[in-house]
């Protein structure tokens, strides 16, 4: 693994709870598939790129001291981890990573990796709400594109981490994100059973060559 993403690991596995599993792979490199991993229909890259995945989900489990599964790919296209372990998985151009847990030390768990690059401004009043942008206000200039992307990657973290309880899909305006320096909470604006509206998500960021990692769990 090269120096860099093994520092972007690292800077993973300092914002996982205990017991928690974190793995990387190249989804530019080729990785033995492994039976029960199909994706039919994908062009190429996208193969290769869906293959590391589970990859770094295997060295996940490995880490956490769980019996390396597949991770197949549900109707939904969400990830369907092994039996007894709760996990997830996202990729950049240049990065997979993904945790596993055993299920019981965790309800949910949920991460996302995007670049370290300022959300277009067209984007804003699509994915962040009023609170959201008038907390950015408070920022200075030139830091309020990169902090909305921080928001942006912070959502979809905890939507993952919430998915596996609700399995219901929702907009970019079901939950509040409020950052601090190096964490957030994802408020539920409304319920969306089983969660009550004012439930709280925890999370974690990390920032860590060109890229954002948010961490989400329940």
């Amino acid at each position: 693994m090269p120096d860099n993403r093994a520092d972007l690991l690292a800077a993973l596995r300092q914002i996982v709870p205990d017991g928690v599993g974190a793995g990387w792979a190249d989804p530019l490199a080729d990785h033995p598939r492994h039976a029960g991993e199909d994706l039919p229909r994908a062009v190429p890259a996208r193969l290769r790129e869906f293959v590391a995945s589970r990859h770094a989900a295997r060295a996940a489990m490995r880490m956490a001291g769980l019996a390396e599964g597949p991770v197949p790919h549900g109707a939904d296209r969400a990830p369907i981890w092994p039996d007894g372990m709760i996990g997830s998985i996202t990729h950049s151009v240049t990065d997979c990573l993904a945790v596993a847990a055993p299920l019981g030390r965790l309800r949910g768990i949920g991460i996302d990796l995007e670049p370290a690059t300022p959300l277009e401004r067209a984007l804003w009043d699509s994915i962040l709400l009023a609170e959201e942008q008038l907390a950015l206000n408070r920022a200075s200039p030139d830091q309020r594109g990169l902090l909305a992307k921080t928001i942006f990657c912070a959502k979809e973290a905890a939507y993952k981490a919430q998915y596996r309880l609700s399995q219901t899909l929702f907009g970019f305006d079901a939950m509040v994100i409020t950052l601090q320096q190096d964490s957030f909470t994802a408020t539920f604006r409304n319920p969306i059973p089983p969660f009550r509206s004012g439930t709280q998500i925890a999370g974690r960021i990390a920032q860590k060559h060109g890229h954002i990692i948010a961490l989400a769990h329940l």
